[in-house]
């Protein structure tokens, strides 16, 4: 998308298409099951679950956080991540509308 066509959307469609982007891929969705699974959970951790390289798991876990569907803290030598339910509920607030409509209204295409 050019950067001249951007600006024809608002805010809150730009945000809603980065949410979108985050869970847009596999391992992302994997990481956040595993945080919903087990609360919070380390890097390392996520490498046994999942099964990816550090690097990768490293990766998506900046992706999340950028959107701000997960916060990190530094516990000692690693970074602790959880879900952030403020960037959840903003998620939810933009999309849940929009699915409601659209199972309601939407009975045969």
């Amino acid at each position: 998308m050019g950067l001249t066509k951007i600006e024809k959307y608002s805010k809150k469609h730009l945000k809603a298409a980065a949410y979108a982007k985050a869970l847009g891929h596999p391992a992302r969705l994997a990481i956040v099951q595993e945080l919903i699974k087990n609360n919070t959970c380390n890097c390392g951790e996520l490498v046994l679950d999942i099964g990816l390289a550090q690097s990768t798991i490293s990766k998506h876990l900046k992706e999340l956080k950028e959107v701000g569907l997960i916060k990190g803290n530094i516990e000692g030598n690693s970074v602790c991540y959880c879900i952030d339910s403020k960037g959840w509920k903003e998620m939810k607030d933009y999309f849940d509308p929009m699915f409601l409509k659209a199972c309601k209204e939407i009975s045969n295409c």
